[in-house]
């Protein structure tokens, strides 16, 4: 079965087509940037090894669906012969609010619940539906699954999901805790517990997607017990650009001292605040403060410190939320890459049963892979994410059902 899995951006379409034989094969894979202002460009490569990169004519998120179809059947480098072969599309979705909790084919009515959603994510839910009516005007007939961020967190218990706060802002507004990066931990949790040979059913995993947005995840028996960002994704760990969690009079006292808007101060705990507004450096990759820190920055140094601790905090609060633990989960890039990182947020653990094995940890791989030592009582596991293989296998599902 061949699947197009589609992530629509405000200026940007990523789009990836697999092959869903044993082997999953990635057919071909790119990304067209900058849609609607000035140098919009292609990037493509398939499974032979052959790429193209160049500038492009597209104006909206139709015509960029257009193009990439053109290339995928196109004389030179195609790898379908022709796009009656593509059997459904997979799209990337943020949020489903409560209405939505797996993985669904895209009908009015789905597309009715993204709209509702529209402001708790204006920045991804609107896009993502101009990639899915784009993809209903180009390919035709062509089933359309979306796969929200959300939907796996929907098996969250009232304990998780409710905040303080009137009952009825909840029953009547749906304020609650929605958690996001869904997919990945999903995803994650399903390859942790395939690799070390046990049921899912039967484990107690905590997932910590750290990428520029940053988020933890408990998982009980497979499924979202608790998670980390709330209502939107500035609750949480800290990140690359977004506070995390904060004291909610913090935002008035801002207000009131620097006579900010509301939409500048939404602004600046989402844009300007996380690891960037710690450092000061004016980057908030946290390669480039490590960098600042080795060389002696002493606010890049903290601003690391804080960052890990905070995460340290989390999996600690999560271990007690799970009654134990049996695998800790680090995946996204900097979960994945920074071995410094990995070994901040473990310092000073091992009395809590978090034995990590520094030559391990520091080995460099794309692959999945324990860095716990063999003693450890919970292993310690790194799991490359890879959501668009998600998107695709929950879009089979979606069919086969």
């Amino acid at each position: 079965m061949i699947i197009l899995v589609i992530n629509a951006g405000s200026s940007s379409v990523k789009f990836t087509l697999f092959d869903m034989k044993d082997d999953k094969k990635v057919l071909a894979t790119g990304l067209i940037e900058r849609i609607g202002i000035e140098g919009t460009s292609m990037k493509y490569s398939n499974w032979k090894g052959e790429k193209s990169q160049g500038s492009v004519d597209v104006k909206n998120p139709k015509e960029a669906v257009k193009v990439i179809s053109e290339r995928l059947v196109d004389t030179k480098y195609g790898v379908i012969g022709a796009l009656s072969e593509i059997k459904a599309v997979g799209h990337r979705i943020v949020h489903g609010g409560e209405k939505v909790n797996r993985p669904v084919r895209v009908t009015e009515e789905v597309k009715g619940i993204l709209k509702d959603c529209f402001s708790m994510s204006p920045l991804h839910n609107p896009h993502n539906l101009a990639g899915i009516e784009a993809c209903e005007g180009v390919l035709k007939g062509v089933p359309n699954v979306g796969v929200f961020d959300t939907a796996f967190h929907s098996t969250m218990p009232p304990r998780t999901f409710l905040y303080g706060i009137p009952y009825e802002l909840y029953t009547k507004d749906q304020i609650r805790r929605y958690g996001f990066h869904g997919t990945s931990h999903a995803y994650v949790s399903r390859a942790a517990a395939r690799f070390d040979g046990r049921p899912i059913e039967d484990l107690r995993i905590v997932s910590a997607h750290l990428g520029n947005g940053a988020s933890i995840t408990a998982v009980k028996g497979g499924k979202s017990y608790d998670t980390s960002m709330g209502l939107t994704p500035l609750e949480g760990v800290i990140m690359g650009t977004r506070s995390g969690d904060i004291d909610p009079a913090v935002i008035f006292h801002i207000m009131k001292i620097k006579g900010l808007s509301y939409q500048e101060v939404d602004n600046l705990l989402n844009k300007q605040s996380g690891v960037l507004g710690l450092a000061g450096i004016g980057s908030s990759d946290l390669r480039d403060i490590e960098e600042a820190a080795n060389k002696g920055n002493k606010q890049c140094a903290q601003a690391l410190d804080i960052y890990a601790y905070r995460i340290r905090k989390y999996i600690g609060a999560y271990l007690v939320a799970l009654g134990g633990l049996d695998i800790l989960v680090f995946t996204a890039g900097a979960g994945e890459n920074s071995n410094t990182l990995r070994a901040a947020i473990l310092e000073g653990l091992d009395g809590l049963g978090f034995k990590l094995d520094r030559a391990r940890n520091d080995v460099r791989s794309s692959d999945i892979r324990v860095i716990s030592t063999d003693d450890s009582p919970y292993k310690i596991m790194v799991v490359p994410t890879n959501e668009e293989l998600a998107i695709a296998e929950f879009t089979s599902e979606v069919l086969a059902s």
